[in-house]
């Protein structure tokens, strides 16, 4: 395994901090409020390159890894702002890189790289099959040097900005496919062009601030040299790149924990009753310290499961532990900070609902905590598949 660049790493959080200074707490209230899309901050994290961290440089980008665009997210995240506005591009790109033609790479990357294009959107959940993309019923059906497109997505967040979608489809008919993993494909999906003409976009409402949407495709025409890699082998292609997304959300999970403890102590300490400030009492300390330890001991799991990533380990295990590890961290660190604020965590002016809200998502998503553990239960120790 590579030696971890200390003074990259660290040069990289001082840096991303200095850049979400610009964009402070009452930025994000704001947004919250009107339920609006941060995009000055995106295209100023896109202009800054962070967005292209995990981009070769021969197309465009910083070419760095996995562990890199950890702590690019984490530090986002610790800063108070929220890292789901953008955080898909950098998973969803690793599916062009690793699986689409050397024209589709040319095509798209350098364009993501430099800000000119934004891959946000990944159309993979449905209302009636959820986490079983198995049995997803969106048909992709070939017709000369075209696909047409039919069905529905929900949960897809980002697609009102962004320029392409990820888009995953059953290209071969459920009943005809040996294997229910087999005949689902994957296109680039460009959404500039498809709404209004075959896609429509609906915003769904959510208790958090996640530009998230239902989409409708009506006899879509995507041309075949859209599609990526080989047809029916979609779901590998998806399978491959779960690892970076577990790894990257476990560090906004990381990212959200310091802040929420940061926010605690700093009011633990100022907060006085009954003449005293409030963290002199172990009633208030000891849930503060004990969600500190879990965090950072959530860390130590997200950056094991970066290494093995980075040096082209098999480190599903690992990616699946660190999510649920700081998913859980991130949640317990909330509960305890709104407990420490008491009435005025309800308040929107300090900030702590607002992630307390952000937060909790990731108890569900991108992928449930019982999902992870039925993962771990026949895949790690072995025990009889449970669905």
């Amino acid at each position: 395994m590579a030696v971890p660049d200390v003074e990259l790493h660290q040069d990289l959080r001082s840096a991303v901090g200095e850049l979400c200074r610009r964009f402070p707490d009452n930025y994000w209230r704001d947004l919250d409020r009107k339920e609006a899309y941060p995009d000055e901050f995106v295209q100023t994290l896109t202009e800054a390159g962070y967005l292209a961290a995990l981009i070769p440089e021969q197309y465009g980008g910083s070419g760095l890894g996995i562990t890199e665009a950890a702590i690019i997210l984490e530090e986002v995240n610790r800063s108070g702002g929220n890292s789901a506005a953008c955080h898909a591009q950098m998973y969803i790109m690793g599916t062009l890189l690793r699986h689409g033609s050397e024209a589709q790479k040319r095509a798209y990357l350098p364009r993501i790289a430099s800000g000119e294009l934004r891959l946000q959107a990944f159309g993979v959940t449905e209302p009636t099959t959820g986490t079983d993309t198995t049995q997803l019923q969106t048909m992709a059906v070939r017709n000369g040097d075209l696909y047409v497109v039919n069905g529905q997505k929900v949960w897809i967040s980002r697609a009102e900005y962004s320029d392409l979608m990820l888009l995953i489809a059953r290209t071969t008919p459920r009943e005809e496919v040996a294997k229910k993993t087999d005949g689902l494909s994957v296109f680039l999906v460009d959404l500039r062009t498809a709404v209004g003409n075959g896609v429509t976009i609906r915003p769904l409402r959510a208790m958090m601030n996640h530009a998230t949407t239902e989409v409708f495709f009506d006899n879509l025409e995507v041309p075949a040299e859209n599609r990526i890699g080989e047809e029916g082998r979609g779901f590998r292609y998806l399978l491959d790149g779960l690892n970076a997304e577990r790894i990257l959300i476990a560090a906004e999970c990381v990212g959200d924990g310091r802040w929420f403890i940061e926010r605690a102590v700093k009011y633990a300490n100022e907060r006085v009753v009954f003449n005293r400030p409030i963290g002199k009492n172990q009633g208030v300390q000891f849930p503060i310290a004990r969600a500190h330890v879990n965090v950072e001991a959530a860390d130590l799991m997200r950056a094991r499961a970066a290494e093995l990533f980075d040096g082209g380990q098999p480190c599903g295990a690992e990616a699946n532990m660190a999510k649920l590890l700081a998913a859980d961290a991130s949640w317990e660190a909330a509960n305890v900070a709104l407990q420490t604020f008491g009435g005025f965590g309800f308040a929107e002016d300090y900030d702590i609902e607002r992630k307390f809200r952000e937060t909790r998502l990731y108890q569900v998503a991108p992928i449930s905590t019982n999902l992870i553990l039925s993962y771990i239960a026949e895949h790690v120790l072995g025990l009889p598949r449970s669905f």
